[in-house]
């Protein structure tokens, strides 16, 4: 018999022995029926998992959940944010001590958009304004007013200071932001237009709206080029827009879970594109994408990313745990970033479908994601107040 295991006892300090005579029952355990040893709490468990932080530094500056996040195409550090606390802020990756608020909207800052240059910066808000703002001197540039509604995007000409913005109010806004001037003003449209954008030459805008149409204007004089609706295109509101590179494909996702590709000139679907389930929310062409020869990625609600070719059928289809929120395609490279309702950033390579990393921080959905200049650096803004940069660099 092997020898009694001392036991001590708390109330004299001394110790005890148990042996065979104090035995009262003998049971049988089925080892199959033992937990194993991180199902509560062990090292592996899933409480622990969750409080996982891959984040190298987390903005705290606002008081609200957060909307957008941009990166400055010139300067690797600095980042904005908005969000629902009717702020803007402008602040550096690394920096912590550093920030400075793109104050006076009078609702929340939905949307942001640095000028090529990096010089300025123009911030969207739900009053119907957009403010721009000067990098270097931490001021206020103009104020630009026009639309009734809330702005639901804002965009740069890829040649200029001129800035285009979509509202709730069914219109499209251009400004000179040099001469605070403005320009054009695009209406046709029967619903918010959700989406838009400049051709990379700069020579068209494309813009999505709720009313299920997608206008393709002449920015000079406003008029309307194309607009494409009705069957083979979307039955529901369009969600999000992507251009290609060489300015003659738009591709646009919709609620109802479709997504088609139309040639920008004829205004004709010359794609369409069935694998999503629910809303799609995100799309992005890869940067080398022309129009005999293009990559393109799609999330959505249905928590899948899905990578399309010219082919028309998926080259992958990525599975998420919750709804794909946001996607971008990381520079010079094969990976694509997607910002999830789980609150976490996973990076996919899209040749093999593989997802090589998963970063962990939010607590709740992420609603925006950009990359830095450098492609050092992923900023993600999440509806729980907090902006976190995660290091990519390896996938540059």
């Amino acid at each position: 018999m092997n020898a009694p295991s001392p036991v001590n006892d708390e109330d004299n300090g001394e110790d005890t022995f148990i042996d065979e005579s104090d035995i009262i029952n003998e049971y049988e355990i089925d080892e199959e029926e033992l937990p194993d040893a991180d199902e509560e709490g062990g090292s592996d468990g899933e409480e622990e998992f969750d409080g996982v932080d891959d984040s190298i530094h987390i903005f705290t500056g606002h008081t609200g959940e957060l909307y957008t996040a941009a990166c400055s195409p010139t300067d690797g550090a600095l980042v904005a944010t908005g969000a629902g606390d009717d702020k803007g802020f402008m602040w550096r990756i690394g920096q912590g001590d550093w920030a400075f608020e793109l104050q006076g909207h009078q609702d929340s800052v939905s949307s942001l958009s640095f000028s090529i240059d990096g010089q300025l910066i123009a911030s969207g808000s739900l009053d119907g304004v957009v403010k721009v703002w000067d990098t270097a001197k931490e001021e206020l540039k103009c104020t630009l007013e026009g639309p009734s509604g809330g702005i639901e995007w804002v965009r740069w000409h890829p040649k200029g200071h001129l800035v285009l913005a979509g509202a709730e109010d069914s219109s499209v806004w251009m400004w000179n932001a040099d001469r605070a001037a403005y320009l054009n003003v695009f209406t046709g449209h029967g619903e918010s237009v959700t989406c838009g954008d400049f051709t990379p030459d700069g020579k068209t805008i494309c813009s999505g709206s709720d009313d299920a149409t997608m206008r393709i204007w002449n920015p000079k004089t406003a008029e309307i080029i194309h607009v494409v609706r009705g069957h083979p295109y979307h039955t529901q509101g369009i969600t999000c827009l992507t251009i290609s590179s060489d300015s003659t494909l738009v591709l646009t996702g919709s609620s109802d879970g479709s997504v088609h590709v139309v040639n920008i000139s004829t205004g004709k679907v010359v794609s369409s594109l069935s694998a999503h389930s629910d809303s799609v929310e995100c799309a992005a062409f890869e940067a080398r994408s022309r129009r005999d020869n293009w990559r393109v990625a799609t999330g959505g609600m249905d928590k899948k990313l899905v990578i399309w070719d010219q082919h028309s059928s998926p080259r992958c289809i990525c599975d998420h745990e919750e709804g794909v929120t946001c996607l971008l395609w990381l520079a010079g490279s094969r990976y694509i970033a997607t910002g999830c309702a789980d609150g976490k950033v996973r990076i996919w390579d899209s040749l093999s479908g593989a997802c090589a990393k998963m970063l962990s921080g939010h607590s709740d959905a992420i609603q925006s994601i950009a990359a830095s200049s450098t492609g050092e650096f992923l900023v993600s803004a999440s509806i729980d107040g907090t902006a976190r940069v995660f290091e990519i660099a390896e996938f540059r």
